[in-house]
C-alpha cells in the first residue's frame, strides 16, 4: 500500500479580514517556536504565574483565579458552564444570535432547565428586560455573549453583575470576540465568570481560552471539587455533585494553577507561550490606545463601505468596534465576491449564519489587522470585486472616505 507523501506546510498568505480567526501577531508566532519545558519546571510555573498576572490586566480584574483553559474559546465556555451548572439548575440565557444559541446547546447537554430572553438577531437586551426575565424565571445562572460576531452587536454589560447579585444569580459572559479589542470591565461590571479566546482581537491562534473567576463563583465551584483518586492523598472533596467533565473541571484546573500545582493535565506549553505573548503585546500597547485603534479602524471601514453605497447591518449604538456586518447588494452573489476577494487579492471576508446567511458579509478589523493599510486594502479590493459583479459605484470613494476618518 502506497502511503501519501505530503509537501511541507506552506499556506497562502491570506489577509484574514473576517470575523476570526485573524492573522496572528509575528511576536506571538515567534513565541510559539520557543523550546518546551517540563510542566513543573520552575521556569514553566513562573510563566504560568506571569500569564495569570497579565490576564488580570486584560480582563480588568483583581480576580485571583485568572488563568487559561487549554482548548479553543469554546473550551472556556464549556468549562465555565459545566462547572457552575448542576443538572436541573435553571439557567437564563440571553439569545440574540448564533452564540447565544450555543450557550443553550451547552447548557442543555449539562441537563440544565433552560429559560431564555430571546431577541431578534441584531438587537440587545436592556437592563429592564434582563431584570424582568430574572424575576420571572428565578435562575441560578445568567449566561450571555458580550460581542456576538454572528450579528456584530455588543450586549451592554454595565449593571448586569449587580443585578445578578441582587437576585443571588451567578453571571457568565462570553467575551471571545471582544477581549483585547473592546473594554472587558470584569470587576466594574461584576460578572462572576468571563472567558475569551486568542484568535480575534488578541491576535493569537485559536487553542487557548483565557478565563477569570470571581471568589464568589470559585467558592461555589469548589463545593463540587473532586480530586482524582491517583493524586488524592489528603485533599478533600466537595459536598455537592461532582463536575461531570474531567477535562473541563474548573475545581481541578484551579488546583493545578494554584500553589499546590496539583496535577490535572499537561499544560499546553506552546499555547501558554502564545497567550502570554499576546497579552504582553496588548499591555505594552496600552489597553485604551488599543481600544481606540480598533474603534478607529472600524469607523474608517464603515465610512468606506457607506461611500460605496452599501448599507450597514444593525444599530450603530450597539455595534462591536471590531466586526462590521454589511448588507450584500441586491442581485449580487455574495459568495462570488468572497471568492474573488480571496483569489485575486488574497483577502478573506466572512459569510453569515442563520437568518442572515447569504444576506450580509462580516468584515473584521481585529488585533494585528486593525490598521489603516489593511482596511484600505480590503475596501479597494471589495470595490473592484463589486464592480466586476456589475454594481455601479464611483471608484475611489471608499478609500477616500476611510482616509478622511483615519486622518481625523
Amino acid at each position: 500500500m502506497n502511503m501519501p507523501i505530503f509537501k511541507q506546510l506552506d499556506p497562502s498568505p491570506i489577509l484574514l479580514m473576517g470575523p476570526g480567526p485573524i492573522n496572528a501577531h509575528p511576536r506571538v508566532l515567534r513565541a510559539m517556536a520557543t523550546d518546551m519545558l517540563g510542566q513543573f519546571d520552575p521556569e514553566m510555573t513562573e510563566y504560568m504565574n506571569e500569564t495569570m498576572a497579565v490576564y488580570r490586566q486584560i480582563f480588568m480584574t483583581k480576580n485571583r483565579w485568572t488563568f487559561l483553559i487549554d482548548g479553543t474559546a469554546r473550551a472556556g465556555i464549556e468549562a465555565a458552564l459545566i462547572s457552575l451548572i448542576e443538572p436541573n439548575d435553571k439557567v437564563l440565557i440571553i439569545r440574540a444570535g448564533r452564540f447565544g444559541l450555543l450557550l443553550s446547546e451547552i447548557a442543555e447537554r449539562i441537563g440544565a432547565e433552560i429559560c431564555t430572553l430571546d431577541l431578534p438577531w441584531g438587537e440587545v437586551a436592556s437592563l429592564e428586560q434582563i431584570e424582568q426575565a430574572i424575576c420571572q424565571h428565578r435562575p441560578k445562572v445568567l449566561a450571555c455573549v458580550h460581542g456576538d460576531t454572528s450579528t456584530t452587536m455588543a450586549q451592554p454589560l454595565d449593571g448586569v453583575g449587580a443585578l445578578c447579585k441582587k437576585y443571588n444569580v451567578f453571571s457568565y459572559a462570553d467575551v471571545t470576540a471582544t477581549l483585547g479589542g473592546m473594554a472587558v470591565c470584569t470587576d466594574e461590571w461584576g460578572i462572576d465568570i468571563v472567558s475569551g479566546g486568542l484568535q480575534k482581537c488578541m491576535a493569537g491562534p485559536p487553542g487557548s481560552a483565557p478565563i477569570t473567576i470571581s471568589d464568589r463563583a470559585a467558592d461555589h465551584i469548589m463545593t463540587r471539587r473532586h480530586v482524582e483518586a491517583g493524586i488524592r492523598n489528603n485533599h478533600e472533596n466537595g459536598t455537592k455533585s461532582r463536575i461531570p467533565s474531567n477535562y473541563f473541571d474548573l475545581a481541578m484546573i484551579m488546583d493545578y494553577w494554584s500553589e499546590k500545582r496539583l496535577n490535572h493535565h499537561t499544560e499546553a506549553t506552546t499555547m501558554l507561550y502564545a497567550a502570554r505573548e499576546a497579552a504582553c503585546i496588548a499591555i505594552e500597547e496600552g489597553l485604551e490606545r488599543r481600544f481606540i485603534r480598533h474603534k478607529n479602524a472600524s469607523t474608517a471601514l464603515i465610512a468606506g463601505l457607506r461611500a460605496m453605497g452599501l448599507k450597514i447591518f444593525g444599530n450603530d449604538t450597539y455595534r462591536m468596534t471590531n466586526v462590521t456586518g454589511v448588507w450584500i447588494p441586491e442581485n449580487v452573489n455574495g459568495e462570488n465576491v468572497r471568492s474573488k476577494m480571496r483569489q485575486d487579492f488574497g483577502i478573506e471576508i466572512g459569510t453569515a449564519f442563520g437568518p442572515l446567511s447569504g444576506k450580509i458579509w462580516r468584515i473584521g478589523t481585529m488585533g494585528y489587522n486593525a490598521v489603516k493599510s489593511k482596511v484600505l486594502q480590503t475596501l479597494g479590493a471589495l470595490e473592484f470585486c463589486l464592480v466586476s459583479e456589475g454594481v455601479s459605484l464611483s471608484r475611489g470613494n471608499a478609500v477616500d472616505a476611510a482616509m478622511v476618518e483615519f486622518n481625523k
